[in-house]
């Protein structure tokens, strides 16, 4: 009786139905109706006017608090060596090569296995990564500040498509980018946000997002736009660098010949406002969406940094040649943290032109669109969608709605072969399993004696 009474307490505070019959609780439900619906709103309020800049460039192990040596964080919820998808495994392995821990694979692998690596979540550090999303001591990262509510983020330079870490690929080709990542193009981004600091507080990422929006991008699969808009902001600060012709002329091209560019910064964006909207008393908002190839996982901001999970699904999508969803393996990265704070999948409707990435239809990706708002708080008073007559975006999952309707969050996603050493294989769409709310809603109902 008490879990049928679980259930209707929640579908009540969130339908704003004055009927209490039926109910078997020892709390007025008026009361708790207003009490999620304030939180609610205090959570998606700050969620929207959260303010990331891009303030800073570092190794992990020097601005990530809590970064250790032998430590790497990862994304999606906690997961230890032996349950690790093929592609965060190799991930692993090519880091482990990178840091200079193994000379190759196979020693790699073995010093995985011997339990020497401390494996963490990048949530667990403010962190976010896409796909694999590890993040090892000497890896340069971005650091993002919020202006608003003081909160620093973090997140690792992007490699590009295809045969790259985050893909699960370790080949000399990929530890010889890396290491270029982090000598190169990373010394020039350091250069560059000093130049930037002394005329003003960083990059603001928010303002960028809002017009890529308007220009096409979806700001999780899409950023053509947003990279070429990020790009002409930093310019003219990195021709002031003093750095040499050929490190600036690669360091420009590395990163205009790669429409992710951004997708990094996006991320850690996206981490500051959900973990603005984070640690709410009574808020249903889910503050974190992510994968490892192997689990799901969200947070809810009303119940802290409690994990629920769900086997992680296989998505559907656009095949690159020679592939298809039986090489795919189920999907994983931190990159779902554009869905969570507005963005992303959610804003398909604003990026017809992803649809020839991750497949699908004009018509589907508005669609998807139009479903998120059924399971969201709020219209964003910032991000908007010209082709749905400039409606803010869906904002604020609520965990409420999600059970009650049966509607996840979809997102889009790249697909990563299920074998480590590979790579990239497609790109396409996903929905997180229910599974995992329903656990997040008794929880809930637990921890607030409903």
């Amino acid at each position: 009786m008490r879990k049928l009474s679980l259930v209707r307490i929640l579908l009540y505070s969130c339908q704003g139905s004055t009927s209490r019959r039926n109910f078997v609780t020892s709390r007025n439900p008026s009361q708790i109706k207003d009490e999620i619906d304030k939180a609610n709103q205090q959570a998606v309020e700050r969620m929207m006017e959260s303010d990331p800049v891009w303030v800073d460039m570092g190794l992990a192990r020097k601005v990530i608090p809590g970064m250790k040596e032998k430590m790497l964080l990862h994304a999606g919820p906690p997961i230890e060596w032996e349950r690790m998808a093929g592609p965060m495994k190799g991930a692993v392995m090519g880091a482990a090569v990178y840091e200079g821990w193994a000379r190759d694979g196979s020693e790699a692998e073995k010093l995985a296995k011997s339990g020497q690596i401390t494996f963490v979540p990048n949530h667990h550090h403010n962190s976010a990564g896409p796909m694999a999303g590890i993040v090892s001591p000497n890896m340069p990262v971005y650091v993002v500040h919020d202006r608003k509510y003081g909160n620093d983020t973090y997140s690792n330079l992007n490699e590009g498509i295809g045969k790259v870490l985050r893909y699960g690929a370790y080949s000399s080709e990929v530890i010889q980018r890396l290491t270029w990542m982090r000598d190169t193009l990373a010394t020039t981004l350091e250069a560059t946000i000093k130049e930037i600091k002394k005329d003003k507080d960083g990059v603001a990422m928010k303002p960028i997002i809002i017009q890529a929006l308007t220009m096409g991008d979806d700001c999780h699969n899409r950023y053509n736009a947003a990279t070429p808009l990020f790009l002409r902001e930093i310019v003219p600060y990195m021709m002031q660098t003093g750095l040499d012709k050929k490190t600036l002329i690669d360091s420009f091209n590395f990163m205009a010949q790669n429409n992710f560019t951004l997708l990094n910064l996006g991320m850690a964006a996206g981490k500051a406002m959900s973990l603005a909207a984070h640690r709410i008393k009574y808020s249903t908002v889910v503050a974190v969406l992510t994968r490892n190839g192997t689990d799901a996982g969200i947070w809810v901001s009303g119940l802290g940094n409690e994990w629920f999970t769900a086997p992680a699904p296989v998505p559907k999508g656009v095949w690159f040649p020679g592939y298809s969803e039986k090489d795919a393996n189920p999907d994983l990265g931190d990159s779902a943290i554009t869905e969570t704070a507005g963005y992303g999948g959610f804003a398909m409707a604003a990026a017809p032109g992803i649809v020839s990435w991750v497949g699908g239809s004009v018509a589907y990706a508005v669609e998807n669109t139009q479903k998120m708002y059924e399971i969201t708080c709020t219209k964003h008073k910032y991000f908007i969608i010209p082709f749905l007559d400039f409606q803010g975006t869906p904002t604020g999952v609520d965990l409420r709605k999600v059970v009650r309707t049966g509607i996840t969050p979809t997102i889009n996603t790249g697909i990563a072969h299920k074998e480590a050493g590979i790579g990239q294989v497609g790109a396409g769409m996903v929905s997180f399993p229910l599974d995992m709310f329903k656990q997040a809603l008794k929880s809930y109902a637990q921890k607030y004696g409903i």
